[in-house]
């Protein structure tokens, strides 16, 4: 008699994993790959490299499996693990960037006033690429909680728990998130920070 997988609760499934049944980390696959890779992609805004975290998410819950609390909900639990790698992919650009700009120590030691660089001309080609646009110069705790609310339709407690805050801080961030995407979007333009 074999078990079927996808009766099972998502603590039974830990519980299997951890026993050594593979079969079990491919259903943890099947059931929260796509939800992953579409809460990394709208955070992040690169299909590939959403791919990529995608990846990076399952590897690293896989091996913290153990302190995995089945009480919770695991999709929360591989949630939170994706946007924390999001937000170590942003520091990482923003470090390559910081590099891909400077000057060469050796052409001297004034330092210029720093000019934005010129985009690659980003025409207003439709609403969707500018809005996408603009939620990428929202704070990330903002951008968080906008993709996980109105793009991935999470609740607002599947939110808190998501990101560890409380339902009150969702609110108000939600809030803010759309007051800023707003003047964003009309100025079209932002200063990312």
């Amino acid at each position: 008699m074999s078990l079927d997988l996808a009766q099972c609760s998502d603590g039974e499934l830990a519980a299997l994993a951890l026993g050594g049944q593979q079969a079990a980390y491919r259903e943890f696959l099947h059931r929260y790959k796509e939800p992953v890779y579409r809460l990394i992609r709208s955070s992040i805004g690169d299909a590939d490299e959403a791919l990529d975290l995608t990846q990076e998410s399952f590897v690293s819950a896989f091996a913290a499996l153990k302190s995995y609390d089945p009480a919770r909900s695991f999709q929360a639990w591989i949630s939170r693990i994706a946007l924390n790698k999001c937000r170590d992919w942003a520091r990482r650009r923003a470090v390559r960037s910081f590099f891909t700009r400077a000057d060469p120590i050796e052409d001297g030691f004034t330092v210029a006033a720093e000019l934005p660089l010129p985009d690659a001309e980003a025409f207003d080609r439709a609403e969707l690429a500018r809005v996408e646009r603009a939620m990428a110069c929202l704070p990330h705790r903002l951008r968080e909680v906008l993709v996980l609310r109105a793009i991935e339709g999470r609740s607002q407690a599947e939110a808190a728990e998501i990101l560890d805050v409380s339902e009150k801080a969702i609110e108000t961030r939600l809030y803010r998130a759309r007051l800023q995407l707003s003047a964003i979007v009309s100025n079209k333009s932002c200063n990312e920070g």
